[in-house]
């Protein structure tokens, strides 16, 4: 996984357990709020990262298909 995914955990864990240390209910609530945001950001991250993974092979077996068409086309399939 991406370090950018990686990154926006390790803040969210640290939003959560500072959230969890809080004394005061509007810093544990600013701390929940940024845990949430960061998990948010993690999310999104690790989506960008499999459609990313996903385009890449759908590219290379595009151009495998386009060089066997080539391929077939010029008669030599064995090549």
């Amino acid at each position: 996984m991406s370090q950018g995914y990686q990154f926006y955990m390790e803040q969210a864990e640290k939003a959560a357990t500072d959230a969890k240390d809080a004394t005061l209910e509007n810093v544990r609530d600013r701390h929940l709020r940024a845990e949430e945001t960061w998990r948010g950001l993690a999310e999104q991250s690790r989506k960008v990262e499999e459609d990313r993974v996903k385009a890449k092979e759908e590219r290379r077996l595009r151009i495998e298909a386009e060089m066997l068409e080539a391929r077939l086309s010029e008669g030599n399939p064995d090549e």
